[in-house]
């Protein structure tokens, strides 16, 4: 089927119906429409007298600021979002009869939202956390939700679960303490409880709970889906999205500094982007599961804890998508975007995950408290853009002006319409099931450890630092002892130099031996050690004062925005500063209002004078410093080199001529090419987490 004209703008083109503009020189008006004259001041008897009940503009703005807000997410709370569109690059007409998995010629717009799990909307965005990657699908047969999250596995396997699980790692009901964060005892009482939460754990311990920016993070399904072709036959399925920059991810430390530098830090990032036309783009992929091989591997494919290995299924890219557009208003399209797991088309359906099939009734009454009722389809960030005939009448909020007699089916007033059936209808997949009405369980739902120690397994050895180190901060958050020593000994099901380490970090009687030998296997696929890298995005930092080397800013400066970075000059103060050769260099920020932590790497140039300033500076110096320690980028030029040794920066090579890299560390005599090459190699690496750090104080 060939692209519909207008296909890739039918989104656009129905939310602009809705967009309205302060622009023009129509005046301002009640919500009916009346002219007003004064909205500075109230109706009052006399200058000093008291406000008029009859003063109807008053009581018309205050009621609607009034009710400005709604009930925000129990979980998800904290989000962003973006409109982009989704390609496909390879048909799945084999294993479906969804038409954009089928057609390579169709262009689909999506809506995508991100967000963090467990904090309020006012947390902040850096914590550590699942992420939610949530996309909406506006397809020519409805609209498909994949409501997954940046980790492949969840906490639990059955939704009953779920409000356990919540409960558990939301602020503590005797003082709503702490905002955002797991590290307390609730939490980890649940964990130490709840053997199938380790798997989930492993991956919550990890950096993936820390992403760099929304462009550089994994998407997952977490659940296996089934896809259904035109002769009824089901495909087991999970869907994985890829960013086209890598994944990668940010340091403990830095995390908690950003958080009182910039808390919108990753909301702002998407947003820049975006302005900025570089535009975050992920690869769609799957990995297919014939049914009758739905029991050939070592776990069960509808436990939600556990992911299917990439060495034993492969993922197969399929498609592609591009974020390219911010929202126009915050509320009316991120805040009141209604994602739901069972919104799916034709040729996707669901297996019998026990968490699954929670999550398809708490979705919809989730949206049917927070936006109001059942109208919430037709607001315009969740309306579809294929054409919506029902009998669904009445309610709150509803938009729509039905006309006719008949509301109900079958009918013979409204001529039998709207009919049902035809061409393009979804079925429900047909598969036999029988048994008795139970609350237990399956067996092959049992194995609650070898997954996780698959995941440390593969982690190369920096990641397991971090890990142990994130284990050693939550559990040394929580008051009981008996919580602590309760986790550990169920880190020593999963690994058991790993329960000692965490165990040695919270003032716990290390386990003397494990109930079982670590198994050996390993995923290379579940580490960041190797991930793609680009220096297209990212922020450097490039510290001036006055006397400093405009030659080498400029010449610097100029290939690192041709390799898709973002400088930001930074001195002192605002303004500009004063060159070696009389020029002035803009200064883009001043250096109190921002801090090393909200960029990826830092150039120090020459000029003799301006390093001796810097070198005065606490701030630069500190700054500095401390992206060392964050094992950033950090390029020096010239008499810049001498900031590096003033900051504590000892233990790697640099140059006495000509351009020197060492852990990610260059420094060069002249910005010649090699040094700017250097330094853009160095920071398309992300982080250089092998670099020895400890003995730098910041």
């Amino acid at each position: 089927m060939a692209n519909p004209a207008g296909h890739e703008d039918r989104k656009q083109e129905q939310l602009e119906r809705r967009r309205v503009s302060p622009d023009g020189a129509a005046g301002l008006t009640t919500d009916q429409g009346v002219r007003v004259d004064d909205t500075d001041n109230s109706l009052t008897v006399g200058e000093r007298g008291p406000s008029l009940m009859e003063d109807f503009h008053l009581r018309e703005k205050i009621t609607h600021f009034d009710h400005e807000r709604i009930p925000e997410r129990v979980v998800h709370a904290r989000g962003s979002g973006a409109y982009g569109h989704f390609t496909l690059t390879e048909s799945l007409a084999e294993y479906t009869t969804a038409e954009f998995l089928c057609d390579t010629s169709l262009t689909t717009p999506v809506f995508v939202r991100f967000s963090t799990v467990a904090g309020s909307r006012g947390s902040a965005d850096t914590v550590r956390d699942v992420r939610g990657f949530a996309t909406k699908f506006y397809t020519n047969q409805g609209n498909f939700d994949l409501v997954g999250n940046n980790m492949p596995v969840f906490f639990i396997q059955d939704g009953i679960k779920f409000p356990d699980f919540v409960h558990a790692v939301k602020p503590e009901p005797p003082n709503e303490i702490p905002q955002a964060s797991s590290a307390h005892d609730t939490l980890w009482d649940f964990v130490q409880l709840q053997p199938e939460t380790m798997h989930m754990m492993m991956w919550l311990m990890s950096d993936r709970a820390l992403p760099r920016s929304y462009a550089m993070m994994q998407g997952f399904g977490v659940h296996t889906f089934r896809l259904v072709n035109a002769e009824g036959r089901g495909t087991f399925v999970k869907f994985h999205w890829r960013p086209k920059l890598g994944t990668h991810s940010l340091a403990w430390d830095e995390t908690q500094k950003i958080a009182g530098k910039d808390p919108d830090f990753n909301r702002r990032d998407l947003w820049d982007r975006i302005e900025d036309g570089d535009f975050p783009e992920y690869e769609l992929g799957v990995q297919l599961v014939p049914e009758e091989d739905e029991h050939r591997f070592g776990f069960d494919l509808l436990d939600p804890t556990k992911i299917i290995p990439e060495e034993e299924v492969p993922v197969r890219p399929v498609g592609r998508m591009v974020l390219d557009r911010n929202p126009d208003n915050f509320f009316a399209e991120t805040e009141q975007v209604a994602f739901h797991i069972g919104n799916v088309v034709p040729g996707i359906d669901f297996t019998n995950d026990p968490l699954l099939q929670a999550r398809l009734f708490s979705y919809l009454d989730t949206q049917l408290i927070r936006l109001g009722g059942p109208n919430f389809p037709q607001i315009p960030v969740n309306q579809p853009v294929a054409d919506v005939r029902n009998h669904q009448r009445d309610g709150y909020h509803q938009m729509k002006l039905h006309q006719g007699q008949a509301s109900y089916h079958k009918n013979s007033l409204g001529g039998g319409c709207p009919a049902v059936g035809g061409p393009g209808s979804f079925t429900h997949y047909q598969e036999r099931v029988d048994g008795e009405k139970i609350r237990k369980r399956s067996e092959s739902f049992k194995d609650h450890y070898s997954q996780a120690t698959l995941f440390w397994n593969s982690m190369a050895d920096w990641e397991k630092e971090h890990i142990v180190g994130a284990f050693r901060f939550e559990l040394g958050k929580c008051d009981h002892k008996h919580i602590r020593e309760g986790v550990v000994a169920q880190l020593n099901h999963v690994d058991h130099d790993l329960a000692v380490q965490v165990a040695e970090g919270v003032g716990v009687e290390p386990p003397s031996d494990a109930p079982t030998a670590n198994h050996g296997r390993t995923s290379p696929a579940l580490s960041q050690d190797e991930q793609p890298g680009s220096a297209k995005g990212r922020t450097v930092a490039i510290l001036v004062a006055d006397g400093v080397d405009s030659a080498a800013v400029g010449a610097v400066g100029d290939a690192l925005a041709e390799a898709g970075a973002v400088c930001d000059v930074l001195a002192a103060k605002d303004g500009h500063v004063q060159a070696a050769n009389g020029a002035q260099v803009t200064v883009t920020r001043a250096m109190p209002t921002v801090a090393s932590v909200l960029y990826d790497a830092v150039l120090v140039p020459g000029g003799e004078a301006s390093v001796r300033t810097l070198a005065q500076d606490g701030d630069a110096v500190h700054f500095v410093a401390e992206a060392f320690v964050h094992c950033k980028a950090i390029g020096a030029l010239d008499e810049g080199v001498a900031l590096l040794e003033r900051a504590g920066i000892t233990g790697v090579k640099t140059s006495e001529d000509g351009t020197v890299e060492d852990f990610g560390v260059v420094t060069g005599r002249g910005p010649g090419g090699d040094f700017s090459a250097a330094l853009i190699e160095a920071i398309a690496k992300h982080r250089h987490w092998r670099r020895q750090k400890d003995h730098v104080p910041a």
